[in-house]
C-alpha cells in the first residue's frame, strides 16, 4: 500500500517541477558528465604520457647496456690481438 503511494506522490512531484527546473536539471547533468569524461581523458593522456617516457627510457638504458657491451667487446678483442703480438715477439 505503501509503495503505490509513495511512486503516486514522486509522480506527482515531477508533474510538479516547473519546466525551467527540469531544463536546469537536465544541464546539470549534462555538465557533471562532461566533467567526468574530460577528467577520464586528462587521466588517461596522464597514464600514456607516463607510459611512453618509462618505455623510452627503458629503451635509452638498453641501448646503452648494448653500447657498452660492444666497447667491451672491442676492448677485449685488442687486448687479445695484442698479446697475440707480444707472444710472437
Amino acid at each position: 500500500m505503501r509503495l503505490p503511494l509513495t511512486l503516486a506522490l514522486a509522480s506527482l512531484a515531477l508533474a510538479a517541477c516547473s519546466q525551467k527546473a527540469q531544463d536546469e536539471l537536465g544541464q546539470a547533468g549534462n555538465t557533471m558528465s562532461a566533467d567526468a569524461n574530460a577528467t577520464m581523458a586528462r587521466a588517461v593522456n596522464s597514464v600514456d604520457a607516463a607510459a611512453d617516457k618509462a618505455f623510452g627510457d627503458a629503451q635509452n638504458k638498453a641501448d646503452q647496456i648494448s653500447n657498452a657491451a660492444d666497447d667491451a667487446k672491442h676492448k677485449a678483442g685488442a687486448a687479445m690481438k695484442d698479446i697475440g703480438n707480444d707472444i710472437e715477439d
